[in-house]
């Protein structure tokens, strides 16, 4: 006969696997899924201890007096964890699958106890590891299925022509800069916003790629070895752009030849008609390669726009930020490569506007604000310093540093952080050691919870000062 307080250990016994799954398919979520990121690239390391190995250990060793610890700890502790997360998990079809899977394997587990040994099941792992294992079998099996599907719609419609971009930092603006200026004059289609991964190609094949398309604009993005090469390879594009090589990610590729060499994986494609590289490639021209940041001349660049001279023709833009110059350079290649004249691309390229979060210029309440939070690379934080540095008023810097870089870069980001700003607000601890190392002439802020930056900025700055948030960094960074 099963008492009362059986039933409410049993029910609580599901519970803690509910909630200890909800973390961990969190993280998995944060880092595609992928467990070695997961255990071996994790940045709060300590959140693993807390809402993982204590509980677990707990659980199996203090019998039913870890529902005191459960129910006045653990489950507040992960409530105001996941209520300050700025990137809280989303519950996904294959969220979902996981779930349902989850829910019954611990039915079937504690149906069998009951009509075993009369009561519920005291053990959580087993259900939990069953059900990533039958949940990434599931997700395989359904990967395979739509890879085919989505191959076979682009491999059908003979029309299309495929444009792969892939670099260290830009790939993003890039792609978008293209499509602007080629959206009058074709059927386009890109990749909506940073999807970069083969899996998150597929799906925006199956559900966005039609028979009237005739441009498809991908987004390539790596963090092993092999993984453009594995997109290059599917896809198959007739263009290809290599943009500036530099140390993103340097944690995972362990050298800038690793990352170059990946990068440089784009160029295995089959159906390969012409590739337009950075000079951090390290490649030279070519038949079928030209190098597009050569022959760039008279820049200019302030708060108003830039201008600059490439191959003897003239070409403005509202945008700000040097770096954006580069960018252009290599979409007035390709949409040349397309059979758009100077003249046209002049008039496309001289009202675009810059990408969402990327120098973005705010006029807010007699302050101004450039949204730079998408800007996550030396080159083009450093330069984005540089364009501010013009500004007549005090300046103000939110930044977390350059994530998943090196030291030294953050250390030489800090030299000129040190050159330029009166007020420095370091919004993640990652970096803080750091960015403080060369930073004597402006005031610090060490802003240690994220949801307090409004109250902080109100505290810190005053009309007539310029608020540069430079890149941004996830919670669990």
């Amino acid at each position: 006969m099963i008492e009362i307080k059986d039933i409410f250990f049993g029910i609580s016994n599901i519970f803690f696997a509910l909630l200890v799954s909800y973390y961990l398919m969190t993280c998995f979520q944060w880092f595609s899924y992928k467990i070695k990121r997961v255990i071996f690239h994790f940045t709060r390391p300590l959140w693993h201890v807390f809402f993982f190995i204590v509980p677990i250990m707990l659980y199996y060793t203090t019998g039913n007096l870890f529902f005191i610890y459960f129910y006045f700890a653990f489950v507040p502790s992960l409530f105001l964890w996941n209520k300050k997360l700025d990137k809280k998990l989303v519950f996904t079809n294959r969220v979902k699958r996981f779930f349902v899977i989850l829910c019954l394997a611990l039915i079937i587990q504690n149906l069998f106890y009951i009509l075993n040994n009369g009561n519920f099941s005291k053990d959580i792992i087993f259900p939990i590891f069953i059900s990533f294992v039958f949940s990434h079998f599931f997700e395989k099996m359904n990967a395979i299925y739509y890879k085919k599907k989505a191959l076979d719609k682009i491999q059908s419609n003979k029309n299309l022509k495929i444009i792969l971009i892939t670099a260290s930092y830009g790939k993003t603006s890039i792609k978008n800069f293209l499509f602007e200026i080629l959206k009058d004059d074709f059927n386009c289609h890109k990749t909506p916003r940073s999807v970069n991964t083969l899996v998150g190609l597929i799906k925006d094949i199956n559900e966005n790629i039609t028979n009237q398309t005739q441009i498809y604009i991908a987004e390539a993005g790596a963090r092993l070895k092999g993984d453009i090469y594995e997109i290059s390879t599917y896809l198959n594009p007739d263009v290809v752009v290599v943009g500036e090589i530099g140390k993103q990610h340097i944690e995972y590729f362990k050298s800038i030849e690793n990352i170059r060499n990946t990068k440089l994986e784009a160029l295995q494609s089959n159906n390969l008609k012409k590739a337009f590289l950075h000079s951090s490639t390290l490649k030279n021209d070519e038949k079928n390669i030209e190098i597009y940041n050569k022959n760039i001349k008279d820049i200019k660049s302030d708060l108003d726009g830039i201008s600059f001279v490439l191959d003897d023709n003239s070409f403005s833009s509202s945008l700000i930020g040097k770096f954006n110059i580069e960018n252009l350079c290599a979409c007035i290649k390709v949409t040349k490569f397309f059979g758009l004249d100077s003249d046209k691309i002049q008039n496309k390229i001289k009202n675009l506007k810059n990408v969402e979060h990327r120098l973005e210029k705010i006029n807010a309440n007699g302050k101004v604000i450039i949204d730079d939070s998408f800007n996550g690379n030396f080159t083009g934080m450093s330069s984005s310093y540089e364009l501010v540095s013009t500004y007549s008023g005090r300046k103000i810097l939110i930044t977390p540093g350059i994530m998943e870089s090196s030291k030294d870069e953050n250390e030489k980001l800090s030299r000129i952080i040190n050159d330029i700003f009166d007020v420095v607000i370091i919004s993640s601890p990652l970096n803080a050691q750091a960015l403080l190392k060369f930073l004597s002439k402006p005031q610090i802020v060490i802003l240690k919870d994220k949801n307090k930056m409004q109250e902080t900025l109100i505290e810190h700055t005053k009309i007539g000062d310029l608020i540069l948030f430079s890149n941004d960094a996830p919670s669990f960074m």
